[in-house]
This record gives structure tokens, C-alpha cells and sequence, in this order.
């Protein structure tokens, strides 16, 4: 779950976003509020931040309000609304990020994908139902606070891209990688090309073509193990692979690549191993039970999976 901080980047980029006159993307932020209470709390801050700041700014007034009416041009005026409008949006960006103005947040619908090129030769792939943090100011950082995103870096080594999650670094050798971060802290990073260097500044642990570093949720132990480098980033090509993963595992990717309610059964053990096609799962849900020998069940919008 995404903490508090970053429910408040995520309702202040909301917030701007909604604002241009231009915006159309209604669906996303409607799933965004509703996907959780505090959603909709940290927007109504945010909101309610920037118009108290716009009515301070209107009570107060230019200094020389004495003048006659008709003496102000319209331009005046008009600059005045917008000077308080923009004061009114940098004293809310000021109140909920910090010292961290050019950072923004970009969302993922479950389902959904995006891509952003960040830099000549540097793009992100973000999969569906993540949290990605990026930088106006530097295309040479992300943080991934929830989901998953596949990086193509150009390497430099004299400004090297780097990923935070949770308190660790990731710091590129020039590089594919895909990077999974769920609730509760489990953490994958597979690499393609080139190389990673996780938690440069603890750990230490260097990540090299055809390997995949993990760690469980609740745990702090990382393990190393071979990859096909072909499955890394395939997400985006509708497929998933699944190496004794759990169940809940299992269902916490379904979820993010297809949009669909998947949980896992509760109590629910064992591993799973099987690669699928994703496009054979939107038509029908349960057709993830033969494909990877489970049992497949609807319980209200959910469907649970578990040992056949």
C-alpha cells in the first residue's frame, strides 16, 4: 500500500492534472479515487489547500486597491488572478512535497500500460497498477513506490540513472531491467542487459544479464537466480512466467497485467510454475485454472484462486 506521502504526491498530480482545461483522462481518476478511502481524503486536502491559499491571496489584494476602479486596467486584473492562481498551486506544492518540487507521480490503472521516454536513449515501460515517481528536473531518477516498470537506460557513468525503492538504490551499468515492487515489500529486479548494482551503499549486490534478485514480503534476504532474459519485461507483450511463485504472488500479477480482481484463496499454499498468455484471461477469467492446474471460483467481484 502506498504510503501517505505518496497519496498526497498521487492527489496533488491529480489535481493539476484536473485542472487543465484539457483533461480528459475522468475514467482513471475516477478508479483512482475509489480505490481506496484515503484517496479521496488527500485530494480534498489538496484541493482544499490550494483554495484557501487563492482566498488569502484575493483578501489581501494588490497594494494600491484604493485606486479608483477606473483607473485599473483589465490587464491588471487579470495578471492578478493569474499571479494568485499560480501562487496558490506553488504554496500547495510546497505544503505536500517539500523541498521535492519537481517530482511527479505517474499512475497505472490495473490493466493498463505506459510508456515515457525520459531521455535521449532512456525510456520506462510502466505496467498496470503502479505508482511511479519521476523528476522535471532530472531524467536520471525514478522511485518506484508500487507496481512494476521495465527501464532501457543509456548508460553514464558520469550521471548514472538510478531507481529507489523503499530505502534501497538501484544503480545502472547500462541496462534492461525490470523492476516488481509489491505491498508488503517483496521485490524482484531482473536484468537483461547490462548490469544492476542493488543497495550500492549497503548490500552491494551486483545483478548481472540473465538474473533475477528477490526478496520475499516481510523479509530482509535477497537471492540471486537465473532468468530467461527473453521473460524479462515480457509483461508487455501479454505474456507472464511464474517460477514457484505463491499464490498470492501469482494473483498480485494477474492483477496488475490484466486489470481483473484476482485474490488468492485464504490459507492458501504451495508454488506455482507455468508461463501464459494473458489475452485468453480478459475474455475468461477462469481460464488461468487449466492453464496452471488451479481451481478458479467467483466470490462477489473477485476471482479466487487456489489449489485445484
Amino acid at each position: 500500500m502506498a504510503t501517505d506521502g505518496a497519496i498526497r504526491e498521487q492527489a496533488l498530480d491529480w489535481a493539476v492534472r484536473a485542472g487543465d482545461p484539457a483533461f480528459a483522462d475522468w475514467e482513471a481518476f475516477m478508479l483512482w479515487l475509489e480505490a481506496d478511502p484515503a484517496h479521496a481524503r488527500a485530494y480534498e486536502d489538496v484541493t482544499a489547500a490550494v483554495a484557501q491559499a487563492a482566498h488569502v491571496i484575493a483578501v489581501a489584494g494588490p497594494a494600491n486597491d484604493d485606486a479608483a476602479p477606473e483607473h485599473r486596467p483589465a490587464r491588471r486584473r487579470w495578471l492578478g488572478g493569474a499571479i494568485a492562481a499560480s501562487l496558490a498551486l506553488v504554496g500547495a506544492l510546497s505544503l505536500f512535497q517539500g523541498q521535492s518540487r519537481a517530482l511527479y507521480t505517474v499512475h497505472t490503472a490495473p490493466g493498463e500500460t505506459r510508456t515515457i521516454a525520459l531521455d535521449p536513449g532512456t525510456r520506462v515501460d510502466i505496467a498496470g497498477g503502479t505508482s511511479l515517481v519521476l523528476d522535471h528536473q532530472d531524467a536520471r531518477f525514478a522511485r518506484l513506490d508500487e507496481g512494476q516498470a521495465l527501464f532501457t537506460v543509456r548508460h553514464d557513468a558520469s550521471h548514472p540513472f538510478e531507481v529507489a525503492v523503499g530505502d534501497q538504490k538501484l544503480v545502472d551499468v547500462g541496462t534492461v531491467f525490470d523492476v516488481r515492487h509489491d505491498a508488503g515489500g517483496a521485490l524482484s529486479v531482473a536484468v537483461a542487459e547490462g548490469a544492476v548494482q542493488f543497495d550500492p551503499g549497503g548490500a552491494d549486490v551486483r545483478v548481472s544479464p540473465g538474473e533475477v534478485l528477490r526478496r520475499a514480503a516481510g523479509t530482509s534476504a535477497l537471492t540471486v537466480s537465473k532468468v530467461a532474459t527473453a521473460q524479462v519485461g515480457e509483461w508487455r507483450e501479454g505474456r507472464l512466467t511464474f517460477e514457484t511463485a505463491s499464490l498470492a504472488d501469482v494473483a498480485a500479477q494477474l492483477r496488475r497485467v490484466t486489470g481483473i480482481a484476482y485474490a488468492a484463496a485464504p490459507g492458501s499454499a504451495g508454488a506455482v510454475s507455468g508461463s501464459i498468455l494473458v489475452a485468453p484471461l480478459r475474455k475468461d477469467p477462469t481460464a488461468i485454472g487449466p492453464l496452471l492446474g488451479l481451481s478458479v471460483h467467483a466470490q462477489g467481484q473477485r476471482w479466487v484462486i487456489g489449489a485445484p
